[in-house]
């Protein structure tokens, strides 16, 4: 009698993190007897920068100035060092990639590259560009709500002149504290928005991609996919996670989202992960396929 092989998911994080930001969720998962594999972007992980000035007593003027790794990085560099790892997995059997917020830019331009690497593509509270680029989203009215001084507010340096974003998630400064709980773990205690903001990383690539790494009907298009929404999401707003729903399901109709959703901020479902591991749970046995 054969047996189902189980799906590998492979985690794809968003922007200012890492790998760590899914431990938790990939605990759950493998208590419920799914594997997962969580990646490390390039320039993120034990490869990102952590400048000297970065730690206390910090030095403003180190901080703004040092150079860092992910200087460079592009998002076709992202999507090569994906479709690597995707390569690895699908030796083992069926792939369920699974993208959060910025990560989303990654996995839905390797979709469009190489669609037979992926069993079922998911975005928790993901960006899946599909009518416009990501950049253009943000100067869409579902944006309106988003504070754009939620990062300013410890932005380091010039990004022009350091080639990358670096924002200070270490500072004392109680204005951008209160900025950065809002934006993204308003429903969290205190000590779960520090531990977390304690895993972020100072800088990010600024590469969001462009109008060849929208979603793409005839590669992207086949894949099954799932939206699970983020319901109180400060970060990418209800609005546009149901737009990019909309726009996903008119490119392609006869291959609609489905569509689940969590009672979750933009990071709680990852510090509380149990809702999450469970819908995850649903997806993965619905990939499984019988051994030969």
């Amino acid at each position: 009698m054969s047996m189902p092989v189980q799906p590998t998911y492979v985690l794809v994080h968003g922007a200012f993190a890492n790998s760590f930001s899914f431990a938790p969720l990939q605990a759950e998962l493998g208590l419920l007897g799914h594997r997962s594999a969580a990646v490390d972007l390039p320039g993120h992980g034990f490869e990102a920068t952590y400048p000297a000035a970065y730690q206390s007593p910090q030095d403003p003027v180190g901080l703004a100035s040092t150079p860092g790794a992910i200087k460079g990085v592009t998002l076709a560099d992202n999507v090569a060092y994906l479709i690597g790892v995707l390569e690895r997995a699908k030796e083992n059997g069926p792939v369920i990639l699974l993208s959060h917020s910025r990560g989303g830019l990654t996995a839905t331009a390797a979709a469009n590259r190489r669609p037979d690497l992926i069993d079922h593509i998911v975005y928790v509270g993901s960006w899946c560009q599909v009518d416009l680029t990501a950049a253009g989203y943000h100067a869409e009215p579902e944006m309106a709500s988003v504070d754009p001084a939620s990062l300013g507010f410890a932005m380091a340096g010039d990004p022009a002149e350091l080639g990358l974003l670096r924002v200070n998630f270490r500072t004392a400064d109680e204005k951008a504290l209160d900025a950065f709980r809002a934006a993204f773990l308003a429903d969290g205690t205190d000590d779960e928005f520090r531990t977390f903001f304690n895993t972020f990383q100072p800088d990010e690539n600024l590469d969001v991609g462009t109008e060849d790494d929208r979603a793409q009907a005839a590669t992207w298009g086949r894949i099954p996919k799932t939206y699970v929404r983020l319901l109180h999401d400060a970060t990418l707003p209800l609005a546009l996670q149901d737009r990019l729903i909309r726009e996903g399901d008119a490119l392609t109709p006869d291959n609609p989202f489905t569509v689940r959703s969590l009672d979750s901020s933009h990071l709680k479902w990852l510090v509380d992960p149990g809702p999450a591991a469970r819908v995850l749970a649903d997806i993965a046995d619905g990939v499984s396929r019988p051994t030969p």
